[in-house]
């Protein structure tokens, strides 16, 4: 493999240490029209291959820009490809390293068949085994469909650019106004890209990355657990806001990788482990903290639009690869704007639906506010939770206590409704009563939760849940 092109170093520093095989070295492009024949095309412009992450395989494909800018034809493409044939005989990750011009016009419907057919290998390896992509230059047009259809994007902060139309070319907008290819435009703003930051940094998030997931949809991911699993977090009882920070030290060792960490803040998707063991987490946040662990941002403790989809996204990918998923509910209804009214109940379907059809490991702990049908969508017991926790002081309802008592005793004076009130809290809205009604299993101490948790996960490792049959659904 040539060291001297920046395709070839990036994949050095993602891998480990001598471990690259390289594939297809002497692949170069077949089309003659336009004088392409003329051009010297090595590799036709991408490097394939395979090596190991911390002993672990993947497949790797880097693009060239430095022959001819990068762009995808026929025998680029065929290349990949192939690499995605073995990665899914051997069932490893494909990891795609985007610096690309785009479509290369020299070979026109050359070129256009094979862009369709790396969909139709990324389309067939959905859900089988891990696809990640890393942008670091450009990824435009038709390229801009590479990262959609994988799993985990991520994508260089300062020089990469992700695109579908250019910020030039959309109506009314130029770059200048708004730079619609930006990292923190795809990662704020379209929720496409995961993670960002400079080179090195992406290289190391794809390595962690690489940790946290199964080789593919038949494995289970595992690790070894130096952590106490009965260790006690105080702390965790103020952290009902940001769960975030909640997740990072319920965590082994503290260890906890958000993605889409930009995108719908009010909804935290990641990765922790428990035990060794790799878990899906999803939580509501009303609260961003700061390094200080002061309150920065506050939001309302809603469903939105965009934190459902998030949410749906994560939670169907863990149950395609066997990862336990864990909820953290602290929410009281829906997002009430004109533009959210457009889209929410379609999003608040597509996440009711993700969790009621996973049919892996499902723990649910409610830490604070659980109202209403956003709580039923939350990964509760009515749709498919294994296993409901509650702290102590939960409050678990159709909605706030004083609300109901003044739709119920409407007139009858403050005093009344503050007497109702204290009755239905009592009556409807405490964990307690939940528990009486066999709607939560266990009633933990906020300190204790992490050795709960992990017990539950652990009783629940050999779950086995029937469906009915059926081709798909269509939610």
């Amino acid at each position: 493999m040539s060291t001297t092109s920046k395709a070839s170093q990036r994949i050095e520093a993602l891998l480990d240490a001598n471990s690259f095989v390289e594939i297809g070295a002497l692949v170069t492009a077949r089309a003659t029209d336009f004088n392409l024949k003329q051009n010297d095309t090595p590799s036709d412009g991408v490097v394939t291959g395979y090596g190991v992450i911390n002993g672990n395989l993947v497949y790797v494909y880097s693009q060239d820009a430095s022959v001819m800018n990068g762009s995808v034809g026929e025998m680029h493409a065929k290349k990949i490809v192939r690499l995605y044939d073995l990665a899914m005989k051997t069932g490893a990750p494909v990891i795609g390293l985007i610096d690309s011009a785009g479509l290369r016009l020299q070979e026109a419907t050359d070129a256009l068949n094979a862009f369709g057919e790396i969909y139709l290998k990324q389309t067939l390896a959905s859900g089988v085994i891990p696809q990640i992509t890393a942008i670091f230059g450009t990824c435009g047009g038709g390229l801009g469909l590479f990262p959609t259809m994988t799993d985990f994007t991520f994508m260089e902060e300062k020089s990469a650019k992700l695109f579908v139309n250019a910020p030039n070319a959309l109506e009314g907008n130029v770059i200048t106004k708004c730079d619609t290819s930006s990292a923190e435009f795809q990662a704020k703003e379209s929720g496409i890209v995961d993670i960002t930051g400079d080179e090195d940094a992406i290289l190391t998030g794809i390595r962690k990355l690489v940790g946290f997931l199964p080789a593919n949809n038949q494995e289970i991911a595992a690790d070894e657990c130096s952590d106490d699993l009965n260790r006690a977090s105080a702390e965790l009882a103020g952290c009902v806001g940001d769960t975030a920070v909640f997740l990072s030290i319920l965590a082994d060792s503290n260890d906890f990788l958000e993605v889409k960490s930009g995108y719908a803040k009010d909804m935290v998707t990641g990765f922790i482990r428990l035990n060794g063991a790799t878990i899906g987490c999803v939580a509501n946040r009303s609260e961003v903290y700061d390094e200080e662990g002061k309150v920065a941002e506050k939001m309302d403790a809603v469903l939105t639009r965009q934190g459902c989809e998030k949410a749906a996204d994560f939670i169907n990918f863990c149950d395609s690869f066997n990862i336990p998923v864990l909820s953290l509910t602290n929410v009281k209804g829906y997002e009430a704007t004109v533009c959210s009214e457009k889209e929410i109940a379609r999003a608040v379907a597509k996440l009711t639906y993700a969790f009621a059809n996973a049919t892996v490991p499902k723990v649910n702990l409610i830490l604070d506010k659980a109202y209403g049908t956003a709580y039923v969508a939350m990964n509760s017991k009515a749709i498919g939770a294994d296993l409901t926790l509650a702290w102590p002081d939960a409050q678990i309802g159709t909605m706030d206590a004083k609300l109901a008592a003044k739709i119920m005793y409407d007139g009858q004076g403050a005093e009344v409704i503050e007497a109702k009130a204290a009755e239905y809290a009592a009556l409807q809205n405490g964990a307690v009563s939940a528990a009486q009604r066999g709607y939560v299993d266990q009633i933990v101490e906020a300190a204790d939760t992490r050795k709960y948790i992990i017990g539950a996960f652990e009783m629940l490792c050999t779950k086995s849940e029937d469906r009915p049959a059926k081709k798909h659904g269509t939610v």
